[in-house]
């Protein structure tokens, strides 16, 4: 066998079984199957991985929220439903290395005592959806997945295809589509660990999340904590869009300098224009300007700027763009995109949006800005899910940090940038 893979993005874009055997797949199963369950959910813990997907909660702690004994099966669930505007470095895993997410499941299965694993992957990710489809049945004709892996232990696979709802995103309005049920947030407590999927202990990891434990197993701890800072370990997926000039996903460590990352490895801004602002954690995570990013690309530094890292879905702003259009266009995303289940997301959102319609028609009155932000205020904390509270930041900061630029839409005289 070659050497052991050390990276979560696969080296071309037609994954096979053959090819990942070819570079260490499934090598992790050796030292897996080693180990007892709570020494694997000990081993997560240690490493300070912390999940990929937004919210940084560490993965170790979560895997051992789950009961030891349970009356009903016990679940684990993959949230592939990657639909936050910017955020696209989890599709790149399903599409080009999906085996390695199969081989991250097996493991968590196996330290919680699970024996079916769940994909849900995003409706629009049908290519991501055909490979993972194409890699469970490789695997399973193979016997890394199904009743008899290493002879040792029974797990397997569904790929579930989403319907196109940001929803359901959030882990339980996922849990509700899974089983057929209207994609909308349930009341917590009970949490997914003690009541999830049919009612079972079910563990939802997003796909980065899984994907990084076979590396951590393979190559141990001491690896996987040479990367990073404490609290920070690791390597990590790092999607970058906007206005730069080599925008994509990139695997760094954690840690890296975030002024670096945006003007040395993503290649600057498009030549004459200036940084305007950053959204560091895809479109529910909070501005940051020019003068906030001279700082570690981590979350702990992140979230002392005043923002957070989320799902590491960078988003650069230079000057051509208008922050009033910027916010009405994200405004109109999670409008639409609102499952409708609490007033404040359902009708605020909506009142919202037409204040930003007004302000872009030329209609807008001076009292919009204060009642724009009074409609935040109002929105924040008082509903279900985070959705709603996701939409907020970019219109607070936007009036915050761009006063000027709703004045003079206010004005008439809409604002001095393009768009």
């Amino acid at each position: 066998m070659s050497e052991p893979m050390k990276t979560l993005l696969a080296p071309d874009r037609n994954p096979s079984l053959e090819k990942y055997l070819a570079r260490g797949g499934y090598a992790s199963y050796q030292e897996l199957f080693k180990k007892s369950p709570k020494e694997v959910v000990d081993m997560v813990s240690t490493s300070g991985l912390r999940g990929r997907g937004g919210a940084g909660f560490p993965t170790g702690r979560k895997w051992s929220f789950i009961p030891e004994k349970s009356q009903r099966p016990k679940y684990v669930v993959c949230n592939a439903d990657e639909g936050e505007p910017g955020t696209f470095k989890d599709r790149e895993i399903l599409e080009g290395n999906p085996h390695l997410l199969i081989e991250g499941m097996v493991a968590c299965g196996y330290a919680i005592g699970s024996n079916q694993g769940y994909i849900y992957i995003r409706g629009e990710f049908y290519a991501g959806y055909l490979r993972c489809v194409e890699a469970v049945k490789e695997a399973r004709a193979k016997g890394y997945l199904g009743q008899s892996i290493n002879g040792k232990f029974a797990f397997d696979i569904i790929v579930h295809r989403g319907a196109g709802a940001y929803i359901c995103g959030e882990e339980t309005a996922l849990l509700d589509s899974l089983e057929g049920e209207r994609g909308q947030p349930r009341l917590k407590p009970p949490f997914p660990a003690v009541e999830g999927l049919f009612r079972g202990p079910t563990v939802v990891n997003n796909v980065e999340t899984f994907a990084s434990v076979p590396l951590l197993l393979i190559n141990g701890l001491d690896w996987y904590k040479s990367f990073g800072s404490p609290n920070n370990y690791g390597p990590k997926l790092f999607a970058i869009s906007g206005n730069v000039t080599k925008p994509g996903v990139y695997e760094l460590p954690m840690g890296i300098s975030f002024k670096d990352f945006i003007y040395k490895t993503a290649g600057g801004l498009p030549k004459g224009r200036t940084l305007k602002a950053v959204i560091p954690g895809g479109s529910s995570t909070s501005l940051l300007l020019p003068k906030q990013i001279d700082i570690p690309l981590d979350y702990d530094s992140i979230a002392k700027a005043g923002s957070s890292l989320g799902s590491a879905a960078i988003i650069v702003i230079d000057d051509s763009n208008c922050m009033v259009m910027t916010a009405k266009i994200l405004t109109e995303f999670y409008h639409h995109e609102s499952c409708g289940k609490c007033t404040p997301c359902r009708e605020g959102l909506s009142w919202i949006e037409q204040i930003y319609h007004r302000l872009e028609s030329g209609q807008g009155k001076a009292s919009d800005i204060p009642l724009l932000l009074d409609l935040c205020d109002q929105i924040v904390g008082n509903t279900f899910c985070p959705l709603a509270d996701g939409a907020v930041p970019i219109i607070h900061d936007t009036i915050i940090h761009f006063r000027s630029e709703y004045e003079a839409h206010i004005a008439g005289k809409c604002c001095e940038q393009k768009h």
